[in-house]
């Protein structure tokens, strides 16, 4: 489904809300699990810059994963990501709540995934992006593939190319690129 970007950017251009899976995604899909057998997780902070430029634009963003972890909920509180929904087993039938909520049709919406659970949603989804090396048949399914891996900066990736589509990056990243810090 990936092409030279044309299409890719003009269905990433009409988003209104961004969801993102955790597993692959936002971590690298690996799980540790403390002796006491708390999961935990590791976040790119590249990813968390670009999740709150999202937010700046004023892209609502989401996270919709399949499993429970207290550190995902730690990360989005961080975020300041208040839309969260963890254990989910029916995740199109998740963004489908989600989008009557916020009065938003599919094709306002994206969803970031990498395995086959996540396909569902990615494809009801105007927009949808996965990691490099997420399963090939994702790949094949998604507007999207970053050149990052999940974890590594590949939710940046797909973060940036939204705000390019929608010509809101240059104006988030000029305040860091100010001579005078303003």
């Amino acid at each position: 489904m990936t092409d030279s970007g044309n299409e890719a950017q003009t269905r990433a251009r009409r988003l209104r809300l961004m969801a993102f899976d955790v597993d692959g995604v936002l971590s690298d899909g690996s799980l540790f699990y403390t002796d006491e057998g708390v999961e935990i997780k590791a976040f790119n902070t590249l990813d968390g810059c670009g999740l709150k430029m999202l937010a700046q634009a004023g892209i609502t963003v989401a996270i919709i994963t399949g499993r429970r972890a207290r550190c995902v909920e730690l990360r989005a509180q961080n975020l300041g990501i208040t839309h969260l929904y963890q254990a989910v087993d029916d995740k199109l039938g998740q963004m489908k709540r989600l989008l009557a909520e916020l009065g938003l049709g599919a094709d306002e919406a994206g969803y970031m995934g990498d395995d086959l659970p996540d396909l569902p949603l990615m494809r009801a989804c105007g927009f949808s992006a996965t990691p490099q090396d997420a399963h090939a048949l994702v790949r094949d399914h998604a507007w999207l593939v970053t050149a990052r891996g999940g974890g590594r900066g590949a939710v940046r990736e797909a973060c940036d190319f939204i705000l390019a589509a929608q010509g809101r990056l240059g104006e988030l990243i000029a305040p860091y690129l100010a001579a005078d810090g303003q």
